[in-house]
């Protein structure tokens, strides 16, 4: 697919940072004048990738977090989110719902499901001790194109 536009962004993983992540990769797909929802769908997905780099990848250290966004031909949207953290060493494993390597009670292990959910495809690759790469892609149905 051809690449239309992209953006891309880099940050330290602090979970100050997450909100600004969410918000920055949603508004440069406005431009493909999606709906309310398929804008919070990126959001979301945005927000679980970037929160599980926080918590996972760069446990109890800071690190770069890593966002490259595009606009592909055909309204499709691709988000890669990448860090060079600690890897995951079984991705089916992790990729389950409610599997959580977490110390933390409140986490519930869903973040790849959630991911799944709004967004038509993701692909994770990760090499321990080297970091992970969740991408992204959804189908935006412009507003304008059923006008």
């Amino acid at each position: 697919m051809e690449i239309i536009n992209e953006v891309n962004i880099s940050f330290l993983s602090k979970s100050s940072n997450e909100s600004y992540a969410r918000v920055a990769v949603a508004s440069f797909f406005t431009q493909l004048d999606p709906t309310v929802d398929e804008i919070t769908d990126i959001k979301t997905a945005v927000s679980e990738a970037v929160t599980n780099c926080i918590v996972h990848a760069y446990r109890n250290t800071v690190g770069k977090i890593y966002i490259t966004a595009r606009i592909l031909d055909g309204q499709y949207v691709y988000i890669k989110i990448r860090d060079k953290g600690c890897g995951i060493s079984d991705i089916k494993r992790a990729m389950e719902p409610m599997y959580t390597t977490a110390q933390e009670e409140e986490r519930a292990g869903l973040g790849f499901a959630v991911m799944q959910t709004f967004m038509d495809k993701v692909r994770v690759t990760s090499q321990p001790y080297k970091g992970t790469t969740v991408t992204m892609f959804k189908k935006i149905r412009s507003r304008n194109q059923n006008a």
